[in-house]
C-alpha cells in the first residue's frame, strides 16, 4: 500500500507531465520546500492579470502610445485529487510555504526602461513586488482529466469589464 507522500507525488507527477504535454509548459519543477507537493513552471501564454496591473498597463500604453506586450509568467501549480478535503488551513500552509513569484523567476530590469515612463514603471512593478501570491488549483479526475482554477492568497477584487 502507497504513502500518502507517495500518492502525493504521484499526483504531482501526473499534472507535471499534463502541464508539459497537453498544454506546452516549459521548466516544469516540483517545489522542494512546501508541506506538500507544489509544482512551478512557465506556461505557453499569459493565465492571469489583476484588475490594478490591468489598469496600470492601459495607462502605460497611453503614456508610449504602443501596446504592452503580456509575456508569460511563471506561475505555482497545486495537484490536488478530486476525492481530497483540502481545509482553508492546509491552503494557508502550502501559500505560507511559497514567494508570490517562483524561485529565481523574478523578471529582469531592462535597460531603458526608465526612458518608457512613470506609467510604464508602475505597470513593471506588478512584474515583482506588487505580484499577489496565486497558484492553479490542478485538480486531478478519477479519469485522469486535469481541470485548472485560479486560487489567490486573501481577497483579490473582481475585474471590471
Amino acid at each position: 500500500m502507497p504513502t500518502e507522500q507517495q500518492v502525493l507525488d504521484a499526483l504531482a507527477q501526473n499534472v507535471a507531465y499534463n502541464l508539459e504535454h497537453q498544454h506546452d509548459w516549459a521548466q516544469v519543477t516540483i517545489h522542494p520546500n512546501s508541506p506538500r507537493p507544489v509544482l512551478f513552471g512557465l506556461p505557453p501564454k499569459r493565465l492571469y492579470v489583476h484588475p490594478d496591473e490591468q489598469t496600470a498597463a492601459i495607462k502605460a500604453e497611453k503614456e508610449m502610445n504602443a501596446p504592452i506586450v503580456q509575456t508569460p509568467e511563471f506561475e505555482w501549480v497545486l495537484p490536488t485529487h478530486i476525492n481530497e478535503k483540502v481545509s482553508p488551513s492546509e491552503f494557508a500552509a502550502v501559500f505560507d510555504a511559497i514567494e508570490a513569484v517562483p524561485p529565481g523567476h523574478l523578471p529582469e530590469d531592462e535597460e531603458g526602461d526608465e526612458d518608457f515612463g512613470e506609467a510604464y514603471a508602475e505597470w513593471k512593478r506588478w512584474k515583482g513586488p506588487l505580484r499577489n501570491k496565486r497558484m492553479l488549483l490542478a485538480t486531478v479526475q478519477d479519469d485522469s482529466t486535469v481541470t485548472y482554477y485560479i486560487i489567490h492568497d486573501g481577497l483579490v477584487k473582481p475585474r471590471q469589464n
